[in-house]
Parts: structure tokens; sequence; C-alpha cells
């Protein structure tokens, strides 16, 4: 599977470098680039990504400090705030960008401001979500931006990502201008209200690529605040390689299931906000099923085969490619039985020989244990007999084809 249409890069001109130190060594933070008729023929991609769901109660004149990891570089970084799970408005007063050093702490001179149509304020809706105005200068790939938040009236329901595998920082009050980690002195495994970045890449053709999964995909039993989830290590990949890819964005939700709400919105329902909505996206990597497997709802092969059939329709009607992976072993879970075993080896069987995805990635031959296929290799196996370690993770992402996300189905 390969491309088909013209790949041009542009290169941007260079004007100013401005520079942040750390520890006496000069770091690249922000390089200004001018406005050109090459820059209007830019789009933005998904650098970063995490996919919505209820959290607890919003709390008023709370502090976030949220440290993320981007992708892809480029220009013009704006932000998606989301407020899709609360029921009344919510009201961020300010809102900061910057680059993590340690901890809580930004690098000097890297935290800027972030608007709104032009506003500091900016209140969404119940249910929906807002773009920030894109902020001047680049980001590099592989950033440790930090994204510092503050609602004056939070209440309610609040919208974030639970699991992050990530820690971040919360306070109390408006300390988001602040550089210094002195008053983010609580921590938060959570993402609130934020769910996307995005940057202008130099090169019109670059795309990025979707992980739509569940626990697997979100990190869990691989090493917290060491970017060591199966998109992570899929993702510096991707940086090596200099494809036309570089966005990923990891929109897995731990227990999700592709055809029930449940742990999060189902995989069918949250498509179209966690994934198609993303900018840039060029191919869906679709990796859930085991759930509802294992659930024991009565789920057989050919309902778990429809859902995916639609994913495909609706994420090819958008113009995506869709790169699917067989589900992986889990004999020793305690919800495994026979039954389930011979729906997930029938799923498999159609993963693989249907002909109807735009490229597929066998997962469980890479998992499996070559003496008993129903059961993780232990040597991968992250403790639990479904969810694989930092090794698994790391196997899972070396063994996807590049080539094959590289996809035009326009």
């Amino acid at each position: 599977m390969t491309g088909r249409f013209a790949r041009v890069p542009i290169l941007a001109a260079v004007l100013l470098a401005t520079a942040a130190c750390q520890t006496g060594t000069a770091q690249a933070a922000l390089i200004r680039e001018p406005a050109d008729r090459a820059a209007a023929a830019r789009h933005d991609v998904v650098t970063w990504g995490a996919s919505a769901d209820q959290m607890g109660e919003g709390t008023a004149d709370r502090g976030y400090r949220l440290v993320v990891h981007t992708s892809a570089a480029g220009s013009a970084l704006r932000v998606r705030l989301s407020n899709a799970f609360g029921d009344r408005p919510l009201t961020l007063d300010s809102v900061y960008v910057g680059l993590q050093s340690q901890g809580a702490a930004l690098r000097p001179g890297s935290n800027r401001r972030l608007t709104f149509d032009g506003a500091r304020t900016v209140t969404v809706p119940a249910g929906a979500t807002a773009w920030s105005d894109p902020l001047p200068g680049r980001l590099a790939a592989g950033s440790d931006l930090v994204v510092s938040l503050h609602s004056p009236d939070a209440a309610g329901p609040a919208t974030g990502h639970w699991m992050a595998m990530q820690t971040s920082y919360t306070d109390q009050g408006d300390h988001t201008a602040e550089e210094s980690a002195a008053n983010w002195t609580e921590t938060t495994g959570s993402w609130w209200y934020l769910d996307s970045v995005s940057v202008r890449p130099s090169a019109p053709a670059t795309g990025a690529v979707v992980a739509l999964g569940d626990s697997i995909t979100d990190g869990w039993a691989s090493t917290s605040d060491q970017k060591r989830r199966w998109p992570d290590y899929l993702a510096r990949r991707l940086q090596k390689a200099h494809t036309e890819v570089e966005g990923v964005a990891d929109e897995g939700i731990s227990g999700n299931k592709v055809l029930a709400n449940g742990a999060g919105q189902s995989a069918l329902n949250r498509l179209d906000r966690d994934v198609l909505g993303q900018p840039g996206v060029r191919t869906v990597f679709l990796f859930e099923g085991v759930n509802d497997i294992k659930a024991h709802t009565g789920v057989t092969a050919a309902d778990l085969i429809a859902g995916y059939r639609e994913i495909v329709r609706r994420a090819h009607a958008a113009g995506k490619c869709v790169v699917a992976s067989t589900v992986g072993p889990f004999e020793g879970w305690s919800e495994w039985d026979p039954a389930g075993e011979a729906v997930r080896q029938e799923v498999n069987r159609y993963i693989r020989t249907s002909g109807e995805f735009d490229g597929v990635a066998d997962f469980d031959r890479i998992l499996r244990s070559p003496y008993d296929q129903a059961r993780m290799l232990p040597f991968l196996d992250g403790g639990d007999h479904i969810h694989p370690n930092d090794k698994g993770m790391q196997a899972m992402a070396d063994s996807v084809d590049l080539a094959g996300l590289d996809c035009d189905n326009r």
C-alpha cells in the first residue's frame, strides 16, 4: 500500500530562533517563521491526542499543568479543549503552553499564553470542544509540551482522560503564567479538559495516524512517565524513518469496546470525535475487540466483524485508510474461556484474510507463545496475561509496516 499523490516538500525560511537554556545548555525552543505563500498551502496535523471521557466533578479555581509528548514537528501550534461530557458551559480564563524542564517546572522563556478568537478567556458549551488560535513559532518533534489551564468556576462532570500513564500537576488558584514549579504542589495521573494538540508541518504532504484502541493502546502495564506505550514506540520509529506520516495520536481508552458503551463511549460512538475529527489524519489504526469478546455478553464474531466493517465504511467515506490488527492472546486472564477464544480466532481469520482493510498488523502473532497460541509469550507479558509489558509494546510497534501507514484513500 503506497500513497498515490504527488509529494513535494516545502522548505520554510527561518528568520529567528529563540532559545531556552537549561543547566547551561542552549536548547532551541521555538523558531519564528514568516508568513508566505507556502504556509497557506500547509494543513494542520495532530501531534498529540487522548480520548475524552467523563471524569469526576470539576473544581472551581483549580489549575492544571498537563504534560504531553508530541510526535510531528511544525509551526502554528493549537490545542483543543474539551467539554464533551460536561452538563454546563466550561470557562477557562487562562491557558498557557510551554516546554517542560523537570517536573512541573518549565524551560525559562518558553511559557506563552494561548488565545481563542483573540480572547484570553474561552467558554466551551456543554458537549462541545474549542480550538485555540495558532501560536506563532515552531515546535520540535518529540517535545515534552506543558499545557497549563485554569477555570474560575468549573463544576459538574469534568471531561478528560483518566489513565494518562503520565504525571501532571495541579494547584489551587491561577498560576498558569508561572514557569516555576513552586505552586504546583499536587499531582494527577489524568489529563483534564485537553484532548488534542496540532501543528502545521513544513511539508504539505505530512499526515498522521490515529490508534483507536483499549487499555493496551492506552498503555496499561507499560512504565509510567517513560512514554512506552506502543503508539509512543511507533511515533519514534516514524520520526527516524522520515516518512510523510509523522503525527501519532493515541486514542485508547482502558476497558473500551467496539460495540457497547461502558469504559468510555464505544469505538463506533466516539469515532468521529476522537479519530476522524482530528486534523491531518491519513490512517486509522484499529486495534480493539478483546473487551467485547471477554465480557461474556453474547457478542459473536459476526457482531464484531459488523462493527469493524462500519468503522471501515465511515473512515473510507471520510477519505481515511484503515489498518487493523489482530486481537492478542489472553488465556490466563480471569475472563478467558474456550468460547471466547473461538470468537477471537474467527475474528483474527477475518482480519488476516478478508482483504477489507487497507493494511493488516498481526499483533497476535507477535505476542503469542509458540507453545500455546492462546497465551502471551511470558517475556512480553505485563503480568496479567492480557497487557504487554514495555518489551511487548515495543515488539508490537516494531512489527508495524511503516509504508502501510502512508496511504491515500481520498
